[in-house]
């Protein structure tokens, strides 16, 4: 794990997927590494009723019946569609249940504008078509179709922000469960999915209309929602816990005062607050103020805070980093985070005292050297 960058979650936890799956005896689809109910246990953690002599730590912060209903439609002919608002885990959700379910969650296509049906199908390697012609051994598999051959789980992200070409490509394959290559004659002009194939996909509820599901598509489907996290404790202990995680990977022994993490959890909360309030888009921040904008923004202040501070993070740094991080559009975004810090901040900072002076200044500093 050291050599990487950042390990998927087969190999960063692979010492509980081994223990989980040496103590597993509930059913399962024959395919599956795991149970669903080990499943649920590795995605949300270990409860004492569990009755396991190890403690399994909880990766995913949401509610029980999501992981589940994931999981079932995992078992049954249709996709699994994540869709929800930007930061509230759909990815990572969907990497853990692929790594859980078949031990591999990297078989994954990135859907954009640019992504195609080869993406989705396959390709050739051109030079061997020149030397041997076109056959099954100079085909170059998506990682769609590898998880069909392999019997594991293909993963899609951003669905509809892929066209409509890349889209009817995947109606087939969640229906029939193959892939036709009319280049090829006979048996080897057709790739059938293995047991264990299943497809999961995720949406950013924000991009409705970029590019529609048809509803052929739709009907292949399970659609699970995933909510934004509104309640400030799970947000502290989803912060905390991915923050920590990023620190440990950049080697930083630093950490996180609960103190600031409330200065961050509150501030994200006004903002939102401001911007359900907003008149118009020119109100709003062009950030999605989500959670995972959060954590970015903590990373960002405890880099600063280690490589150019006294090691230690500080509240300075916070602001400076929250406004750097949020102020993209010019001039409304820093327009509104001024309006935010002047009217808001600054009040409370004479009021409360503590931290929020010194985030108050950082934050201007940086809006100052933004003008």
């Amino acid at each position: 794990m050291s050599d990487l960058l950042r390990a998927p979650a087969e190999i960063k936890y692979a010492d509980e997927l081994d223990y989980l799956a040496s103590v597993d005896t509930g059913p399962k689809p024959s395919t599956w590494w795991l149970s669903p109910k080990m499943i649920r246990t590795f995605v949300l953690g270990s409860e004492r009723s569990d009755g396991l002599d190890r403690e399994i730590g909880q990766k995913w912060f949401g509610e029980r019946s999501i992981v589940e209903r994931a999981v079932v439609t995992l078992a049954s002919d249709r996709g699994l569609l994540l869709i929800g608002d930007p930061g509230t885990g759909k990815s990572w959700l969907a990497e853990l249940l692929a790594a859980a379910v078949c031990g591999t969650s990297t078989q994954v296509v990135q859907g954009t504008a640019g992504t195609t049906e080869d993406h989705i199908k396959y390709t050739w390697n051109v030079a061997q078509v020149i030397a041997r012609g076109q056959s099954r051994e100079t085909m170059i598999p998506s990682p769609i179709m590898t998880a069909m051959q392999t019997g594991t789980i293909g993963r899609i992200e951003e669905l509809t922000r892929s066209t409509s070409d890349v889209q009817d490509a995947l109606i087939s394959i969640l229906s029939e469960k193959y892939v036709s290559v009319p280049e090829l004659e006979g048996e080897d002009g057709t790739v059938f999915a293995k047991p264990g194939f299943a497809l999961i996909a995720t949406a950013n509820s924000r991009d409705r209309g970029v590019n529609d599901l048809s509803s052929a598509l739709q009907r292949r489907f399970n659609f699970v929602r995933i909510p934004v996290v509104t309640d400030r404790t799970s947000e502290a202990r989803i912060v905390r816990f991915r923050t920590e995680e990023l620190l440990r990977r950049h080697e930083l022994d630093l950490e996180v005062p609960p103190n600031l993490l409330d200065v961050l959890l509150r501030s994200f909360g006004d903002l939102r607050d401001a911007a359900a309030a907003a008149g118009s888009d020119d109100e709003k921040l062009g950030s999605a103020l989500s959670t995972a904008e959060q954590i970015g923004v903590l990373e960002d202040a405890a880099l600063h805070s280690d490589f150019f501070g006294g090691r230690a993070l500080t509240a300075r740094a916070l602001g400076s980093s929250l406004v750097g991080s949020l102020a993209r559009r010019a001039p409304e975004d820093p327009a509104i985070l001024t309006k935010y810090l002047t009217g808001v901040v600054g009040p409370r900072s004479q009021q409360e005292g503590g931290e929020w002076p010194e985030f108050l200044q950082g934050g201007l500093d940086t809006l100052k050297a933004l003008a």
